[in-house]
């Protein structure tokens, strides 16, 4: 088991090394730089100069590359070219933000969308499975911006009861959103219900049908048994995968919900860095998703390692 951890450590790690790089030659290929947007049209002569070697945008790419991955390596992630902000206090707050949003999602959905998949999946073609699989059906394929558009119209205008977007401060304290993040956590819980529901449902499905599920019915074991003991432990493992996947979405920013509802997060900052040509902050914002993937994929790998013996029996064989 220590050897698999290792493995999938030293994985992740090359992961990370490899996206700096596609990050920085992604950023290096675009047009312009961060000047020529500070700048804007006194970019040319001697200021454009001055900007340039202020940012250190003269010296060789790979030596700024060097630099770079070893400031992230550390923590440190420069200056924004913008204002000269330390960008990891900058991106601080955001990363809190977004983490409050992703956590109020996902207290309410993960507990839901099990609790919807498990029921479907027992009552498969019947009306119980119908309607939540028609309901899961719809809320993946109505777009994340308009279910947005039409909770601020019917709680926030219609109703009154919550804020329609977000007039908090980035560095207020967190409890100071709690009124403010309430629609947009629920369009987020009703994105992350639909996508796990039908993993849920598929596996309890699978599980029901499956052999060792069979034979504890024809032994006479009770129902509620056969469920809670043999189908959903077994069930429930391979949603881990489209959970951590579900996890790292909202971890890493969900781009179009910050911006409707204005809500200082890792997602907004990303488009207000774009916007502005804020490369620095875009490095660091795009670096900080991709570490978020890493390190959830890589949880979600050792739960599936520890929760299913076989598989640890597999590889353990295959070394």
């Amino acid at each position: 088991m220590a050897g698999l951890i290792a493995g999938r450590l030293a994985l992740g790690l090359v992961t990370l090394w490899l996206v700096s790089a596609i990050i920085f030659l992604g950023v290096e290929a675009l047009p312009g730089d961060a000047c020529t947007a500070i700048l804007e049209r006194d970019a040319h002569g001697a200021a454009l100069e001055t900007c340039r070697k202020a940012l250190g945008l003269e010296t060789p790419a790979l030596e700024r590359y060097l630099s770079w991955a070893a400031g992230v390596a550390r923590g440190d992630f420069g200056l924004s070219a913008h204002g000269q902000q330390d960008i990891a206090g900058l991106v601080g707050y955001r990363m809190r933000n977004s983490f409050l949003l992703a956590a109020g999602a996902l207290a309410v959905g993960i507990p839901l969308a099990i609790a919807l998949g498990v029921v479907a999946g027992l009552t498969r073609d019947r009306w119980p499975d119908l309607l939540f699989s028609t309901g899961a059906i719809l809320a993946m394929t109505i777009p994340d911006f308009v279910a947005a558009t039409v909770l601020i119209l019917v709680f926030a205008i219609w109703l009154g009861w919550v804020p329609a977007i977000v007039l908090t401060p980035a560095d207020a304290p967190p409890l100071e959103f709690f009124p403010e993040f309430i629609l947009a956590s629920t369009v987020l819980a009703m994105l992350m219900v639909a996508h796990v529901m039908r993993m849920v449902r598929a596996s309890v499905i699978e599980a029901m049908s499956s052999d060792y599920v069979q034979m504890a019915t024809l032994k006479g074991v009770p129902y509620r048994q056969v469920v809670l003991r043999h189908a959903l432990p077994n069930a429930l493992l391979p949603a881990i995968n489209v959970i951590a996947l579900t996890v790292a979405w909202l971890l890493g920013g969900v781009v179009v919900v910050e911006v409707v509802f204005n809500y200082p997060g890792l997602g907004r900052l990303l488009v207000d860095a774009i916007s502005g040509r804020d490369l620095p902050v875009v490095q660091a914002i795009t670096m900080i998703v991709a570490a978020s993937y890493v390190a959830v994929n890589l949880v979600a790998d050792l739960l599936g390692l520890l929760l299913n013996p076989r598989l640890r029996s597999y590889r353990a064989r295959q070394r």
